[in-house]
Formats: structure tokens, sequence, C-alpha cells
């Protein structure tokens, strides 16, 4: 089964961006583990990275219309981007949200509400990149819900 592990805006810092919330890996690490824990599970993964919202928009069209389920961490767009929230509805195919951060209990109140929860199968947070496994995990079991 193949699987797109999508990430938004920042993301690409990691390992320099904020390690004391979001650790010290850094995003090559990341994608590396991901398709390593994907090859693990039988999953093929594909791990994208992107600054640009019409991009990750673009990306998840193309899952909605391939049925490929979806792991995404969409950033500071979780919090607010209606368009955003469209995509993520039109999904045929599992998506799991998930966070490095436990985002319910950042002290901004803002990152306390999420447009791509409602059409998550799953929501992870608060277990830095170990949660993407948890997601990874989760899709190759074929939860619906």
């Amino acid at each position: 089964m193949r699987v797109l592990v999508l990430n938004g805006p920042n993301l690409g810092r990691l390992g320099r961006r904020q390690p004391e919330i979001y650790g010290s890996t850094t995003y090559g690490e990341l994608v590396a583990l991901c398709e390593q824990w994907g090859r693990e599970l039988g999953l093929e993964v594909e791990v994208r990275q992107t600054n640009h919202e019409g991009e990750l928009l673009d990306w998840l069209n193309a899952a909605a219309d391939d049925e490929t389920p979806v792991v995404l961490n969409a950033g500071a767009w979780t919090h607010y981007s209606l368009a955003l929230y469209d995509a993520c509805a039109q999904l045929a195919a599992p998506l799991v949200e998930v966070h490095l951060s436990d985002v319910s209990r950042r002290p901004e109140e803002f990152r306390h509400h999420s447009v791509v929860t409602p059409h998550a199968v799953a929501v992870i947070a608060g277990r830095g990149v170990d949660g993407y496994r948890d997601a990874l995990e989760r899709l190759s079991r074929g939860d619906r819900g």
C-alpha cells in the first residue's frame, strides 16, 4: 500500500527550529525514519514537505483522486486553513493527523483547534517523531476510524 506523509510549513527546519518543542531530529532524519518504518510495515511511503499551501492542497487533491492514505502534519495551517479543511474532507482513504508537540497543551490558544481533526481517523500528538511511526502503523492495520 502506498502512503503519503505530508508536512506543512516550517517542518523542513526540524532539528533547528525550537528543538525544545519539536525535538532534535532533522527533517532528513525524519524522512529516512518514515521510509524505514514504512518498509518494516510493508508500506510504500513517500514523504513530502512544503511551505506553500497551494502545493499541499494539490497533493491532498491527488491523494483524494487516487484514494491514497495520508499522514498529515499541516503545521500552522492546521489551526486556520479552511482550504485545508475542504481538501481533507474529500479524502476517500484514511487520514491520520500528526503533531510533534501536544498542541492541546501548548500555551497559545489558537493551537487548540484543528481543521484537520474532523476528517481524521486518528490524531497523534505529543509523541515527537515517534508519532509518525504510530500513524503509519495505524494505516498499515487498515483502520478506517
